[in-house]
């Protein structure tokens, strides 16, 4: 049987001589480059909330066209259902997609906030073509119609049904 070459012995990296100072890991320019663009961010900030000027990316405001309360509960990691405040099952998704992903946002939402049990949400469609998820319980919401035509349609299918 054919023996393998043995490796060469790690080298150990040279000691640390006192007197010899250290290469640097960040150049000085760069360094100060990056504290300056910190100071310019906190500075626009502050100029913004002095001067109270108004919010930039802002959705516009609507008039509500329809809106509906459902509960959405967590089965495992991608399985959830979603019923009414009255407990009637509407929809259970093995596999939830993105109704799971906002099911996730919404109870990390109300762990942060510190809410154990489970209130509804509120689906809210707006007259100018917004499609949002608002919880009530915290005052957390999310735009659904950013997330793209097929996790719109996933909650416009909830928000739909009778």
């Amino acid at each position: 049987m054919a023996q393998l070459p043995l490796s060469p012995a790690p080298q150990r990296p040279e000691a640390k001589t006192p007197g010899k100072p250290e290469a640097e890991l960040i150049p000085k320019p760069l360094l100060r480059a990056m504290i300056g663009i910190a100071l310019l961010a906190l500075a626009l900030t502050t100029y913004a909330v002095l001067t109270d000027r108004p919010h930039e990316g802002v959705p516009a405001p609507g008039k509500v066209v329809a809106e509906k309360l459902v509960v959405l509960k967590d089965i495992d990691s991608r399985h959830v259902t979603v019923s009414d405040p009255a407990g009637n099952l509407l929809l259970d998704l093995p596999e939830g997609g993105f109704v799971d992903v906002m099911a996730a946002a919404v109870r990390r939402s109300r762990a942060v906030a510190r809410i154990t049990d489970n209130p509804p949400v509120r689906i809210v469609r707006y007259d100018n073509g917004r499609l949002a998820m608002e919880d009530p319980a915290t005052g957390w919401s999310t735009e659904l119609y950013a997330f793209g035509a097929d996790s719109k349609a996933a909650f416009e299918r909830i928000l739909d049904m009778k």
